[in-house]
């Protein structure tokens, strides 16, 4: 028995892996953190859904879809993230979610003009405030930020005055998996007279989320990574309790009307976080959302961190073995409580070496510019073996020198 045979064996995880489709014989794959795997739940009850429900139910529907929102949203504050009922709720994508939060966030402090974020924080958010920024004429404080090592609560601190708004930035950085320190920062913005908004798109499902206890004001996130609510899934927003009747939102749609269907003219906010909707809910992604969540609820959240931390601990291992010496640099934080569940290795010619893992080695990475390859550890569906397997196929290709036929050039999928 392998060590990656053994520690599978004492995997308290190991049987959730049936209940996802399976892939390919042969596939190893690690880009769970990208586009998580299909439970076979999901498909059991969107097939439902849409035969019973849509096909039979047709518009009586609604009457069990309506709500489903805040379910999910609940559902999440349960078994996901540390948050209360009421505090969640599943709608839109992250985008909009993010400018929905950030400009009711900018006109709960319509006497201070900064934004503050860093300058490795996931490109969507970074766009989405620029654009609130150029559009009421505020300033966008960046800051520099070590793409290995994610944002430094002190320098984000330093960089906090009276004139600060808002501070926005990722809970798990996309490129290395760096934990951001929320309480921290959370505690000097708030020293600042500042809120915070922090994006979960990359820790919901994988890391412990401490809204409550760090005093977190706002968040968004998706549910289509470690949540496995598919492709397009719905993303979701977090607003703390004492906010929600302070804070208005800058979409005022239908769904967020006190009395929806009087069809009145005027708009009146319902309370609370139903306040934060805005059109009609994706039904199908709702289902697909809660299907993900009550699978991450049933396996725990500190579990699946307990084997996030040895997965990315057995890579870096293995990598620190067989692939630093073929020119493979750690570009992610070494200690396991600073990381989230995915690695990340810089190598030159990393873009070839994605395509190589992919055409050739039957692995499914993914490519980060400048030149990372990142390496996404779902607990739920990636096992040690697959770990060590696909360890030993990166670097047998790389000795070989057989991503050098690639073109260098990323394409437009990375």
């Amino acid at each position: 028995m392998t060590d990656a045979d053994a520690l599978d064996a004492a995997d308290p995880l190991a049987g959730f892996r049936d209940r996802f489709a399976p892939t390919e014989p042969g596939l190893i794959y690690l880009d769970g953190n990208s586009l998580g795997r299909l439970p076979l739940a999901t498909a059991e009850r969107l097939a439902r859904a849409v035969t019973e429900e849509w096909g039979g139910g047709l518009i009586r529907s609604w009457e069990s879809w309506i709500d489903l929102p805040s379910q999910v949203g609940d559902a999440i504050a349960a078994g996901v993230v540390e948050a209360d009922p009421g505090e969640i709720l599943v709608a839109d994508s992250t985008t909009v979610n993010l400018y929905k939060l950030a400009a009711a966030a900018l006109d709960a402090r319509p006497d201070r003009r900064v934004i503050v974020t860093d300058d490795d924080n996931f490109p969507t958010d970074l766009y989405v405030l620029q654009g609130l920024a150029a559009a009421r004429g505020l300033e966008i404080r960046t800051v520099r930020t070590g793409i290995d090592d994610g944002p430094d609560p002190a320098t984000i601190a330093e960089a906090l005055d009276g004139g600060v708004a808002l501070v926005s930035l990722s809970h798990v950085a996309y490129r290395s998996g760096a934990i951001a320190d929320m309480a921290a920062v959370t505690a000097a913005a708030h020293h600042a007279g500042a809120l915070t908004l922090w994006d979960l798109s990359h820790s919901a499902g994988s890391v412990p989320v401490p809204l409550r206890s760090s005093g977190a004001d706002l968040a968004v996130g998706c549910t289509y990574k470690d949540l496995n609510a598919g492709p397009g899934g719905p993303a979701y927003l977090y607003v703390r309790r004492e906010l929600q009747e302070s804070l208005r939102q800058p979409i005022w749609g239908w769904f967020g009307q006190s009395g929806q269907f009087a069809m009145e003219g005027t708009y009146t906010p319902v309370r609370g976080i139903g306040s934060f909707a805005a059109g009609t809910p994706p039904i199908l992604g709702l289902y697909a959302a809660q299907e993900g969540v009550r699978l991450i609820a049933e396996a725990g959240i500190d579990r699946i961190r307990a084997k996030g931390m040895a997965l990315t601990s057995y890579l870096i291992g293995l990598a620190d073995e067989h692939l630093a010496p073929l020119g493979f640099r750690l570009a992610s934080p070494r200690p396991a409580d600073r990381r989230g569940a995915h690695v990340t290795l810089q190598h030159p010619a990393a873009w070839q070496v994605c395509r190589a893992l992919i055409e050739r080695a039957k692995v499914l990475p993914d490519f980060r510019t400048p030149d990372r390859v990142r390496l996404g550890l779902a607990p739920l569906t990636t096992s040690f073996a697959e770990v060590r397997e696909a360890v030993d196929r990166l670097a047998t290709l790389v000795a070989a020198g057989d991503h050098l036929g690639y073109p260098s050039a990323p394409g437009r999928v990375t």
